[in-house]
């Protein structure tokens, strides 16, 4: 099972959700894993330095365990999109730096490695580049996570789409309820599932309910299915 970069249908999809559920549920069936979120913004001070929620939890469910930088190397305070944020501490964020500090993480050859995006496909890392062409430059299979809600039919047909034209293999999708209300009518909720079966034409990996707080990704691996290699 090689590395797999995961995108979201848009910002708050349930990309860290689906990321972890996926990492946790390796962990069952006894693979190694490896967590990486490249760049993070709206992280948080700590005496050790900035630190992204998003991947700690990546962080977390990495085994055998890994610093915190091999995880995340490039961190910032505000959040708000990772080539802004970047920006206001005076660094460009590029592709070749981006790759060189996933060397690191990528050297290690877990069992399955998982790399999370920053927002949808499309968010960029300066003038020139973006998240995506950290995909094609590596030539990783996506993972897309439709955040599943009002409008997430259009966003997600419209990133299948924007993930085959860059030359990438939509390895499967993943839906996260993240609007409970998007489910309260059952018929027409499936009808949404069914519509995004037939249209995103990959392996569906599993529809992760609206979950209490928790160990969230924990409960979220009983839903899913690891993307064949």
């Amino acid at each position: 099972m090689a590395a797999l970069l995961v995108t979201g249908s848009d910002t708050d999809a349930g990309k860290t959700l689906i990321t972890s559920g996926l990492l946790a549920l390796a962990r069952r069936q006894g693979l190694s894993t490896l967590g990486l979120k490249p760049v993070a913004s709206g992280s948080d001070p700590t005496d050790a330095g900035l630190r992204n929620s998003d991947a700690l939890a990546l962080q977390a469910h990495s085994h055998p365990p890994v610093p915190y930088t091999t995880v995340n190397p490039h961190a910032f305070a505000p959040a708000i999109a990772p080539h802004l944020a970047a920006r206001e501490v005076g660094i460009t964020l590029t592709l070749d730096a981006l790759s060189e500090s996933l060397r690191e993480g990528l050297a290690l050859d877990r069992d399955l490695t998982l790399l999370e995006g920053a927002g949808g496909w499309r968010v960029p890392l300066n003038e020139r580049e973006d998240l995506a062409d950290l995909a094609t430059h590596l030539g990783l299979p996506v993972i897309l996570v439709v955040g599943l809600r009002l409008g997430c039919i259009n966003h997600a047909r419209l990133t299948a789409e924007a993930i085959r034209a860059d030359g990438l293999r939509l390895a499967g999708w993943a839906g996260s309820l993240v609007d409970s209300s998007f489910g309260l009518d059952e018929a027409l909720y499936r009808d949404n599932l069914a519509t995004l079966e037939r249209t995103l034409d990959a392996p569906c990996l599993g529809i992760v309910p609206h979950l209490p707080a928790g160990e969230m990704a924990t409960a979220a691996a009983d839903y899913l299915v690891l993307p064949e290699s």
